[in-house]
């Protein structure tokens, strides 16, 4: 899998100290026959020697226990502060609940709900008496979650609602391990914590005491494109290797330089590895952490405009969505040609920023900052206020975003630090450097972790964040994952003169035309999705003569483009497939998505589906990625007209 190790080419490396003044650290560069092959971060934050994650609650509250640390809501819709001191009360009594009801040191824990706290509490409390938590996606079918309570030997599940209690109660005979069903809307969280009166404190305090840096905290299994999930086993060291660094690396969002409280309004499935990371940073650092259970617009929104965050994680089909819902609220209002300028000059500005900060430029000019000035209370304020009002950052995960949307946030007023990484790695193994941002890429690597490019393209990664290995009851226990400790990822990129890395592509995903020709389908696919009437692309052609694509519409995009021309916009899928003119406007897309490839990698034909790609339909992961095969499958007719000799399928 890797490369012959490279000569390393040393670059200028500063002190990893933050004394109050943010220090540039830039990555040590291998080459080989002239390319960047290898680049390294050093760690920020010394490796964990001993003590877990069951520590956090405990020494918050020691150290600070008047700060607030979470919020949750309560049943009015308000939010209420829960304090360092609260938090580790909380996590205490369940965590003898916990030990009241049997459950013994490494016995694993199911949770399977939304964004809650309780998701957080019960992680920390299972933690704190020795337990191994296991994720399961509410949207997990009946199948999946028996699969992963049994291949994971799971004692206990704890669920969000009844319903999904009770759709797993046919299945309950084939668990033979799960001796326990609580369910959050019962309350069964809350009798946790009073089943648990009458064990000693101490208890939780001797099993705290067996924990250390590579004892296992999560199974954590991936949600797989294809194939049955496997079970990522994270251990605490991963954890902390993680977060310590993240929350050095990326101190505009973790440490406060204002008087202004900084604070995290999650709203991304705990269910993936990305959003416990986030959640474990949270209270390492103290910053304020709020649930969101929902990400319909309808109830996001009033979530965001109450609890106000300063910084938002979130994925590059949100921010699309924003900034495309943004534009057709300008277009309704007849505003949009000054939207349009506004536009212009964000992006601009954010390129002059990334100038700036790179040395290759002086920044935004006197002309270009008064255009921003101009426009900030037109258009940038509006779109911060819609997410609170206070929002600076974002974290931003899971697929490319893409330059031209990142420079505009950044000229919005909100910086975006991209990343890249893998449940695998504990979430992300590259993020966009504060101090030096490079706008479409994603970023340098987590201090503390190696990037490599291998001989055939694939990247390799390597770090205390990577995971122990794979659960395999079957073997043991744990099974490894790494080969003379790279971690393969199964992605392709790049990695530029800098050491930033570029991400181009799956390996399993990549097609071969019939031509022999190699067709990456991501950039294709992330510059078509980004576009305000289209919802899902999926670029075919693998042993085909051309690459063809799937192209799924985004409704609310439709309903506002109908109106804006004249057309009603309640209408049949049939009369929307029959619409030419509409017709026309993908072509024009998808013609401009060419650009970015060779013509014998350029979409020749494409066809617009009658229904979008769901995660209720099988065609989308949790985490918004396509399941080719399910989709392949599902829409075989239509890929076959793609290819109708007769030339019968729509062009």
């Amino acid at each position: 899998m890797s490369t012959p190790h490279p000569p390393a080419v040393p670059m200028a490396v500063h002190s990893t100290t933050y004394d109050g003044t943010p220090v540039l650290v830039e990555p040590a560069i291998r080459r080989l026959d002239g390319a960047v092959r290898e680049v390294s971060v050093p760690p920020f934050a010394p490796p964990l020697t001993h003590g877990s994650l069951a520590e956090l609650p405990f020494d918050n509250a020691r150290i600070a226990p008047e700060d607030k640390v979470l919020s949750r809501r309560t049943e009015s819709g308000k939010w209420t502060h829960v304090t360092a001191a609260r938090f580790a009360d909380e996590v205490l009594a369940t965590a003898k609940g916990l030990i009241a009801e049997g459950l013994a040191p490494g016995d694993r824990i199911a949770v399977m709900a939304r964004t809650v706290y309780e998701w957080t509490l019960l992680d920390f409390a299972a933690w704190a008496c020795g337990l191994v938590t296991v994720p399961i996606y509410p949207t997990s079918s009946v199948f999946q979650t028996r699969w992963i309570l049994q291949d994971s030997g799971a004692v206990a599940l704890v669920t969000e609602t009844a319903a999904q209690a009770a759709a797993l109660g046919p299945e309950l005979n084939r668990i033979p391990d799960l001796r326990h069903l609580w369910v959050m809307d019962k309350g069964h969280v809350e009798r946790l914590a009073e089943h648990g009166a009458d064990v000693r404190d101490q208890e939780v305090a001797v099993r705290r005491g067996m924990l250390g840096p590579d004892t296992v905290a999560t199974v954590v299994y991936t949600s797989g494109t294809t194939g049955r999930p496997k079970g990522c086993v994270i251990s605490h060291g991963n954890f902390f290797a993680e977060v310590d660094n993240a929350i050095e690396l990326l101190y505009p969002v973790f440490r406060a330089r204002t008087s202004e409280e900084a604070a995290i309004l999650h709203f991304l499935p705990m269910s993936h590895i990305f959003g416990r990371m986030v959640a474990v940073a949270c209270i390492r650092a103290r910053v304020r952490l709020g649930h969101a259970p929902s990400l319909k617009s309808e109830e996001l929104l009033p979530d965001l405009a109450s609890f106000r965050p300063t910084c938002l994680v979130a994925i590059p089909y949100m921010l699309e969505k924003v900034f495309n819902v943004a534009r057709a609220r300008a277009e309704t209002g007849g505003r949009v040609t000054a939207f349009d300028r506004a536009v212009g000059v964000a992006c601009r500005y954010g390129d002059a920023r990334e100038a700036r900060a790179a040395g290759t430029g002086p920044g935004p000019s006197a002309a270009l900052k008064a255009a921003r000035t101009f426009y900030d209370p037109l258009v940038y304020r509006r779109i911060r206020n819609a997410m609170g009002g206070r929002v600076r950052y974002m974290i931003c995960g899971g697929s490319p975003l893409g330059r031209r949307l990142a420079a505009f946030y950044a000229g919005a007023g909100i910086e975006i630090y991209e990343g890249y990484g893998l449940t695998e790695t504990t979430g992300a193994a590259t993020v966009t450097p504060p101090l030096k941002p490079r706008l479409g890429t994603v970023g340098w690597p987590l201090p503390g972790t190696k990037v490599r490019i291998a001989a055939d393209g694939e990247i390799l990664l390597s770090g205390g964040h990577v995971l122990r290995g794979y659960w395999d009851p079957n073997a043991g226990g744990v099974v490894p994952a790494t080969a003379d400790g790279w971690l393969p990822t199964g992605d392709i990129g790049r990695l530029d003169e800098e050491g930033y890395l570029y991400i181009t592509g799956r390996k399993k995903e990549m097609l071969i035309t019939a031509g022999g020709k190699s067709v990456a389908p991501a950039p294709l696919e992330n510059w078509l999705r980004a576009h305000p009437l289209i919802s899902q692309v999926m670029v075919v052609g693998d042993r085909r003569p051309y690459v063809g694509a799937l192209v799924t519409l985004d409704m609310e995009g439709i309903a506002h483009w109908r109106r804006m021309h004249g057309k009603h916009p309640a209408v049949t899928a049939e009369l929307i497939l029959d619409d030419e003119e509409l017709r026309a406007v993908l072509q024009r897309a998808v013609d401009e998505a060419n650009k970015l490839v060779s013509r014998p990698e350029s979409i020749r034909r494409f066809t617009v589906l009658p229904v979008d790609f769901t995660e209720e339909a099988g065609h989308l992961t949790p985490s918004m990625k396509l399941r080719r095969q399910a989709i392949a499958e599902d829409f075989a007719a239509q890929i076959e007209q793609l290819y109708d000799p007769y030339g019968t399928a729509r062009r």
